[in-house]
């Protein structure tokens, strides 16, 4: 059961890929053991400098010799206009005065250079590249194929995995509406985008031929199997890995996560500008009453940064960015070795049982 066509692509022993989590989640101990446990542990590197994102991978690298991936996001041209900045930066001194820390700051850039990324992975040879918010140019895929990198998309419908399909991608993320995080929509829009993953995997399957990987509210080995079911090929799971002890998730994030239920999130413009999935906070809820047009990616999340940092700082998850998925309420705080070994019992006992049920049915139709 636990070898497919992408177990053998990326060579690894486990169809369980961890996702990739940007903003300080992903440390070098959580991904590297993902890929010592047999699943492809990934760091989210779209938010590092190339010389923190260097780092990042050479730690992993004496962490284990297995595949890991790393993850970029693919730079999108935004033009805002001063007045909507400026409105948006007034708005936000509120928060700012609450918690004591100085009013407008000065932005330097907006995003890392996704070129000085893209050579630091290209020099470090790293196993796998995934990417999100759209597709890079055919130079940079062609460049990671060469260098024997294997590629992986992100669509969140099927004409966005088509599309990442004829770019020469080797796999494709099923990003189902349930999934934490930003979303990797970047075809239609995000609302037009929000296919859960039972309608989304099949019709992905039967309309590309490279192998499919589910994610999306998936958190144990009962996901895993249904989604093998559908036609996929691996799974990836994020929030199932939160709140355990090599996550760098902020304490109070971690409490939130093995707190809240499958009905506490929702899909975000507040933080950062693109739609994003996260457990409800009065940050979020004040952002609704917002009159103006909230700057987009990744104005805005520059624009919030300084907020979100000074509440991790002062213990306070009301004004954090808490990304979530709708599996909350199977969050544990355990190792994620040992979530990946429980979601694979998980789901050879899932088999097990669909097969005794089988059985039973066949006995019945003899009697």
């Amino acid at each position: 059961m636990h070898e497919t066509v992408l177990t053998r692509i990326l060579k690894i022993r486990y169809p369980i890929i961890k996702a990739p989590m940007a903003g300080g989640i992903d440390t070098p101990d959580l991904v590297a053991a993902v890929s010592n446990a047999g699943g492809l542990g990934s760091l989210g590197g779209g938010y590092l400098t190339p010389d923190q994102l260097r780092e990042a991978i050479q730690e992993i690298k004496k962490r284990t010799q297995r595949p890991f991936g790393v993850n970029l996001f693919v730079p999108e041209e935004q033009s805002e206009s001063e007045e909507m900045i400026n409105q948006m930066t007034d708005y936000l001194n509120f928060y700012r005065e609450e918690l004591g820390i100085p009013l407008s700051p000065l932005i330097k850039k907006s995003a890392e250079s996704f070129e000085e990324q893209v050579q630091v992975l290209l020099d470090e040879k790293v196993p796998v590249f995934s990417f999100t918010f759209g597709i890079p140019s055919p130079d940079v895929i062609q460049a990671f194929k060469q260098n024997g990198t294997v590629v992986i998309g992100t669509a969140t419908t099927v004409e966005e995995a088509k599309q990442l399909e004829v770019s020469g991608v080797d796999a494709i993320v099923a990003q189902g509406s349930e999934a934490g995080g930003h979303r990797g929509t970047f075809l239609k829009s995000a609302a037009q985008s929000l296919v859960g993953i039972m309608a989304l995997v099949p019709q992905m399957v039967d309309h590309v031929s490279i192998p499919i990987i589910a994610a999306g509210g998936i958190m144990d080995g009962r996901g895993l199997v249904a989604s093998l079911s559908l036609g996929a090929s691996a799974v990836q799971m994020g929030t199932a890995f939160l709140a355990g002890p090599e996550s760098g998730a902020h304490t109070v994030y971690k409490q939130k996560v093995l707190k809240e239920n499958e009905d506490a999130t929702e899909v975000t413009f507040a933080y950062s500008g693109k739609a994003a999935r996260g457990i409800q906070t009065e940050f979020m809820n004040d952002m609704h009453l917002y009159t103006g047009e909230i700057p987009a990616y990744p104005i805005q999340n520059v624009l919030t940064r300084d907020i979100r940092q000074a509440a991790a700082k002062a213990n306070n998850p009301e004004y954090m960015s808490l990304w979530a998925g709708q599996g909350l309420r199977l969050a544990t705080d355990d190792t994620a070795a040992k979530i990946v070994e429980q979601t694979m019992e998980q789901a050879r006992a899932a088999v097990k049982k669909i097969s005794m049920v089988e059985v039973i049915a066949d006995s019945s139709t003899l009697r």
